[in-house]
């Protein structure tokens, strides 16, 4: 075994996951590689090709990187505990009227969790990810910071990795910027990932229609939900939609409607099968409450007040706020009004670039 020891990296077949290998690799680690198939697109009756981290073509990359190497791949099948915690996630979230954000699950709840019991039972010290963040300690705690490319950062993503797991990850890639990444693959001679096209979809849903897979996941929830009323904030009825599963907060587009001026889903109401419209000024918002939480800087924070730089979604710069927490929940009480707070999505709280902790929206006021 290498002095500086055994690591077991996560590879999606990816330029960023493969050169965190080759980094390490390069570093005199003695590097494993895994692939994780989480999805089988076809078992839900798509139509469209197999792309991103679950494909046949992304593991055969993955594999080639290894193999041009010279250190072990292995492929994980995880599509069983997957699919029954990401998948039925996903699906009773929408049917709960929220809006859910798989990547952040599964990246969280079954990666992190299903490399550490593969990377003890392969003698690993360590696991590696390709992701954009940083891991530094702070006292006696591990903390997810930022990484030094603000575009690709994803520490965002990261806020329910457990101090356990932070405690035995490597994350090569968070001082580097997505060009040097590149330059990198380009001077080893893997040309091919250079210009193999990113990835941005939900790995279960590589057309992008959640609405059909929906639609497929749940037979006969079309009926069922059909023919429900938009409304506006004071109730009146303006028209029909197709089903409150099918809409989120803030949304603009395929609303179907015109009513002579910019309209956006302010709320989604399950019980009463509502879809309320407004202008964009109701969809602003000053204060939400947050469930679920994992706090990583501070082990808590309970009986005092924190400023914060507050996320609501991953493309979200961040807003000023002040966060209080009570017992297993955090009220956010922003400094001015945050667009499209969307139950069902992560909250993200920082301090400077450090990830204070994170959790679920439950509601907004």
């Amino acid at each position: 075994m290498s002095k500086k020891g055994r690591v077991l990296v996560a590879m999606s077949g990816g330029i960023d996951s493969s050169v965190c290998a080759v980094m390490l690799h390069e570093q005199g680690y003695e590097v494993i590689g895994m692939t994780m198939k989480t999805w089988d697109y076809a078992s839900a009756g798509g139509n469209k090709k197999e792309t991103g981290c679950c494909s046949l073509d992304s593991i055969n990359d993955a594999r080639n990187v290894a193999v041009d190497l010279g250190f072990p791949h292995y492929i994980l099948d995880i599509r069983e505990e997957f699919g029954d915690y990401v998948i039925d996630n996903f699906t009773s979230e929408y049917l709960a009227g929220r809006t859910p954000n798989p990547c952040v699950l599964c990246n969280t709840h079954i990666k992190w969790d299903a490399l550490l019991r593969r990377a003890d039972k392969l003698g690993c010290e360590f696991i590696a990810t390709g992701h954009y963040a940083k891991i530094r300690k702070h006292e006696d705690r591990y903390v997810i910071s930022k990484g030094t490319d603000l575009n690709k950062d994803q520490s965002y993503a990261l806020w329910g990795v457990s101090q356990e797991s932070l405690s035995r990850t490597m994350l090569p890639l968070g001082d580097l910027k997505k060009s040097e990444i590149r330059q990198m693959a380009t001077d080893r001679g893997f040309t091919d990932l250079v210009n193999k096209p990113e990835s941005y979809e939900i790995c279960f849903i590589p057309d992008n229609d959640y609405r059909g897979f929906l639609k497929r996941r749940v037979p006969g929830l079309e009926e069922e939900v059909r023919g429900g009323n938009y409304v506006l904030s004071d109730g009146k009825i303006v028209g029909k939609h197709e089903g409150y599963p099918f809409y989120t907060i803030g949304q603009r587009k395929g609303l179907g409607l015109a009513l002579g001026y910019p309209i956006f889903v302010t709320e989604v109401r399950k019980e009463t099968n509502e879809v309320v419209l407004g202008p964009i000024e109701e969809l602003g918002k000053n204060g939400m409450r947050v469930g679920k939480m994992n706090m990583m800087k501070y082990a808590d924070i309970q009986g005092r007040s924190l400023e914060t730089i507050t996320k609501v979604r991953y493309k979200h710069d961040g807003s000023p706020a002040v966060i209080t927490q009570e017992g297993d929940k955090m009220t956010v009480h922003f400094h001015e009004y945050v667009d499209a707070i969307t139950p069902g999505q992560a909250a993200v709280f920082y301090e400077g670039d450090d990830v204070v902790g994170g959790g679920w929206i439950e509601k907004s006021f």
